[in-house]
């Protein structure tokens, strides 16, 4: 006999799929048949040897899908809460940006926001334009000055080149380059090309969290601030 009988039904070329169809085709079965709720019984997902009612099944599948749901939802706020932070801090900088009318009062400009706005304790503005150099005693360590063809800024070549903002762990001698002694708090980088392949110098935020910037993360917010001192130099 090549059709299988259990209690009286017939199961030839019934399967999973077909069922699965039938129900999605008559999808009031179970109001025509709602004596069949009560009778059928599932596997408990947790407790082993334990069955649940078909309804709560569904009703626990419902539970799982919308604390998923609000936890992603919450996921999806705190990002935005973020940004909408971040969107903020850029704007004051901007504002500071506006303010400066020389090229001294750009960098201090971009030193405060750094400090106060974004309380990013350790960066660096490197810069490869001429009249910086006058200025490098007065604004202390945030300034260095230099030019892409010294031999501590060839390890910068491939940033400069690609001209778009790197983050994660930098190497020894950029490190020892950028932040002197204070290298050894250094866990992680955020290093933004400044100008059309870093040609004005380079942006350099450095946190003691290794975590803090890694080489997933996005640079968008990094390319703007990137822009913005950029334009305040150039001008």
């Amino acid at each position: 006999m090549t059709t299988s009988q259990a209690r009286g039904i017939k199961q030839e070329g019934i399967n999973d799929a077909s069922v699965a169809e039938y129900l999605q085709t008559f999808p009031d079965f179970f109001e025509r048949n709602s004596p069949l709720l009560a009778k059928l019984r599932l596997p408990h997902l947790r407790d082993v040897g334990s069955t649940v009612s078909l309804v709560e099944r569904q009703v626990e599948v419902l539970r799982e899908r919308n604390q998923s749901l609000e936890r992603k939802l919450k996921e999806l706020v705190d990002v935005a809460r973020a940004n909408d932070a971040l969107a903020d801090r850029i704007h004051r900088l901007s504002q500071r940006l506006i303010r400066a009318r020389t090229l001294a009062e750009t960098i201090n400009a971009v030193e405060a926001s750094l400090r106060e706005d974004f309380d990013a304790m350790h960066s660096v503005l490197v810069l490869f334009l001429e009249q910086a150099r006058a200025l490098e005693p007065a604004v202390g360590r945030f300034l260095r000055t230099g030019d892409p063809a010294d031999a501590d800024l060839k390890t910068f070549e491939s940033l400069l080149q690609s001209g778009k903002p790197r983050c994660g762990l930098a190497r020894d001698a950029q490190r020892d380059y950028l932040f002197g002694k204070d290298s050894v708090e250094i866990g992680s980088v955020a290093l933004t090309p400044l100008g059309p392949k870093g040609k004005l110098g380079i942006l350099a935020i450095g946190a003691s969290d290794a975590e803090r910037f890694h080489p997933a993360m996005s640079t968008e917010f990094l390319s703007r601030i990137g822009e913005l001192v950029t334009y305040a130099l150039m001008r």
